[in-house]
């Protein structure tokens, strides 16, 4: 036998007996909705889970009234056998699909071989319920969701396609999995499935009632088949009838008093899209999602019907529930405990108490766990017990759990069981929080600004950018490139080069400055920078920053001034972070991403060779700077034009990326620019932390590297600035010998 066979939770179930079953997990004949009376029995199941005769000796062993509070409250488990019936008519018996009859089983395993389920005599039961009431998991028994509730939410030309299926033949059903499972659909059916799936929503529903109910504290549904996909019309993503939102609706129904606000928090991997458009306009229940999104790419995407909203950030409902519906959607798959953590505690948690609901209900699918090939994640069991932990904060505690995906046999189990631990009043494990993703880092201020008008917790720090626009308010970047020009206008009489170039136009205008008579000047040294660091102390109890407490570091100027001193044209271009569009409203506007910024720093650096540095004869040398990602426009210049036998010498300071210079057309350029590079690079780059890529860097690979003893741009600039006026000073005299005068050189070193 399955060693689930002897499994038995510590159970009280309504005066009817149970149906027999192997493993004493079955539920009660009747289809009774009343949860709280349920728990007030055992489960007529003897430790060797053979059934006993009803008898009112029963209720002796029932949970004690007296004993009723919070802190002796057990945590309870709803379970049955008789899901495990939904399999693919489609195949063989064997393990061929991720949604596996197996996913609840093993899940029930690891809770039996850790002790949260009661195996011991009667005799021990009746001391476990009078002096250890919370050691155990208390039974909440399943039973077969009515029509009635199952209509809550779905259509009843859904239900009857479901129920139809029960009377369908075998080539049918295999015909219907063929042709369903497959594409958005990704849907297979047996013979069991309609009572499978009417057991898994009356799980979920008797799961929540107990909970809401004050029968138990906590409560875990172990439930297949899942729900969150499945809409209100139609099944989808191996999800037939969606179990949360039918029982959240049932118990907003029949404890209108108790519970009002519900929270549903999907921490699957995929996006709970039936959830979401059941709920879109109702201003009672509080959807969350984390979910990879991929720009839509990742399952369950687009909807074919463009009117229907997916699972993108900016979908935060409609009507009425305008902002209570949340999507955290990760840009990509990878994201683990730190990108986890840090959702829950920027914008889960604080909505979350600012909903302030009565009920929470987990839609707990575990494939982004680690290990589960289908999500490609990285969450631990020990974060999900942090997350559990964080959730019971809320609501009184009133915490039901329904499984929904997870697909790797092993890290559901494992996640399960920091689950249940945690509800069960385990405090969750010690655990390191890694550090977060940097793309995911923005996606959470994106959530953050898309709900900032409907949440005061999302509003500290989110300026509301189209309101700004109407008062003719600038972004501060071009109040300070406007300074800029400003101040080396009137100290150098700098003048803005035009750019005409449709793409670049609207982004560089005014960011290409450019010294008088730069045309004749016998020595040129072009800078392209990023933009000034910007430093500020916002006011802890409100986080507003003020002028005072905001600086600007700013090491570029010191050079122009010095190259001007020293009768150099200067060429200053300012690479700003982002695109200058149109529709500049958006409330969070992220950098240009590598790609992008490469496209606009080729298109501008190959233009200014081409009008104007090229066709200056009368310069004898030409110095290139770089300072921050802008120095890729270094590279792109180097690579796409020949200009080597025009530059002097090269001059970078990183804090990013490195970059190698090679061409496939020039194979010399490669050692050309060893040879005549000083690349500075922060102390504390990635690159002194690796071993292997440190000695790439030694071997230069990426110029003449040179580690810095500070960090950060400005501080760099400052730190060697008279190394870089020596090497220009050697440079020029290794270029042109005895042409340079000492004095000269002295000068500009």
């Amino acid at each position: 036998m399955d060693d689930l066979d002897q499994d038995v939770i510590m159970d009280g179930t309504a005066g009817a007996p149970s149906l027999p079953s192997a493993n004493g997990y079955s539920g009660p004949t009747g289809t009774s909705k009343s949860a709280g009376s349920s728990l007030g029995t055992p489960n007529g199941y003897s430790a060797d889970g053979t059934a006993e005769e009803a008898s009112s000796t029963k209720a002796d062993k029932g949970f004690p009234e007296h004993l009723r509070r919070k802190g002796v409250l057990p945590t309870g488990c709803c379970y049955d056998d008789r899901m495990k019936l939904h399999a693919n008519a489609d195949f063989g018996p064997n393990p061929h699909h991720p949604e596996d009859p197996s996913r609840i089983e093993v899940i029930m395993r690891i809770f039996k071989q850790n002790g949260l389920l009661f195996m011991g005599s009667d005799a021990d039961l009746i001391d476990v319920l009078n002096n250890r009431p919370t050691q155990y998991m208390w039974r909440i028994p399943a039973r077969e969701a009515t029509e009635e509730e199952i209509r809550t939410v779905h259509r009843v030309e859904h239900f009857n396609w479901v129920k139809a299926l029960s009377t369908k033949s075998t080539h049918e059903l295999r015909q219907i999995s063929a042709m369903m499972d497959q594409g958005r659909e990704s849907l297979y059916v047996g013979s069991m499935t309609y009572e499978a799936s009417l057991i898994s929503a009356g799980g979920a529903i008797e799961t929540c009632k107990a909970v809401v109910t004050g029968s138990v504290k906590n409560a875990f549904a172990v439930i297949r088949p899942p729900g969150h996909h499945a809409e209100y019309d139609q099944p989808m993503g191996f999800c037939l009838f969606n179990n949360v939102p039918i029982a959240a609706k049932v118990c907003q129904k029949e404890y209108p008093d108790i519970c009002r606000r519900v929270m549903i928090l999907d921490w699957d991997v995929h996006h709970g899209n039936g959830i979401q458009n059941m709920f879109y306009e109702d201003p009672n229940i509080l959807y969350i999602s984390l979910h990879v999104y991929k720009n839509g790419d990742f399952y369950p995407g687009r909807p074919d019907n463009p009117m229907i909203p997916d699972g993108g950030m900016e979908q935060c409902g409609a009507g009425n529930g305008l902002g209570k519906n949340i999507n955290i959607a990760w840009h990509d798959q990878g994201m683990g405990d730190g990108e986890y953590m840090a959702a829950f505690q920027k914008i889960v948690m604080p909505i979350g108490h600012e909903f302030n609901p009565d009920l929470v209900i987990i839609s707990a699918g575990f494939d982004a766990a680690d290990g589960d090939e289908l999500g490609a994640c990285f969450v631990s069991p020990a974060c999900y017990a942090h997350m559990t932990h964080m959730l019971m904060s809320l609501a009184g505690g009133k915490v039901a759990v329904c499984l929904e995906g997870g697909y790797n046999l092993s890290a559901i189990s494992k996640s399960a069981l920091a689950v249940a631990q945690t509800l069960m009043g385990e405090p969750p494990p010690q655990m390191e929080i890694p550090r977060i993703n940097r793309e995911a880092s923005k996606v959470l201020a994106k959530v953050q600004a898309y709900q900032a008008p409907y949440w005061e917790c999302m509003r500290p720090g989110i300026v509301d950018v189209p309101e700004m626009t109407k008062h003719d308010s600038l972004r501060l970047h071009d109040v300070v490139r406007s300074s800029q020009r400003q101040t080396l206008s009137v100290k150098h009489g700098m003048l803005p080069l035009y750019i005409q170039r449709d793409m670049n136009f609207r982004s560089f205008e005014n960011q290409v400055l450019v010294t008088k008579g730069v045309q004749s000047a016998k020595k040129l040294l072009l800078i392209v920078h990023d933009p000034p660091e910007l430093h500020g102390q916002p006011d802890p109890l409100d986080n507003s920053l003020e002028p005072h407490n905001a600086w600007v570091s700013d090491g570029v100027t010191k050079y122009i001034e010095w190259a001007i001193n020293n009768e150099f044209g200067v060429i200053d271009i300012n690479v700003p972070h982002y695109i200058t569009r149109t529709d500049d409203t958006e409330h969070f506007t992220p950098r240009m991403d590598e790609k992008t910024l490469q496209v606009h720093l080729q298109e501008l650096m190959c233009y200014i060779w081409d009008n104007y540095l090229q066709l200056y004869d009368g310069a004898d040398d030409i110095y290139l700077m770089g300072v921050g990602n802008a120095y890729l426009g270094i590279k792109v210049l180097l690579i796409n034009r020949n200009v080597r036998n025009r530059i002097s010498g090269v001059v970078n300071f990183v804090n990013g990326s490195l970059r190698p210079v090679k061409s496939d057309v020039d194979e010399g350029l490669s050692s050309w620019y060893k040879d005549n590079s000083q690349v500075y690079v922060a102390n504390n780059h990635a690159c002194w932390s690796d071993p292997d890529l440190t000695r790439k860097v030694m071997k230069r690979r990426f110029g003449n590297a040179i580690r810095s003893e500070v960090n950060g741009l400005a501080p760099m600039m400052y730190k060697h600035f008279k190394d870089v006026q020596q090497f220009i000073a050697e440079q020029t005299r290794k270029l042109h010998g005895g042409d340079t005068t000492e004095d000269e050189a002295n000068r500009m070193a």
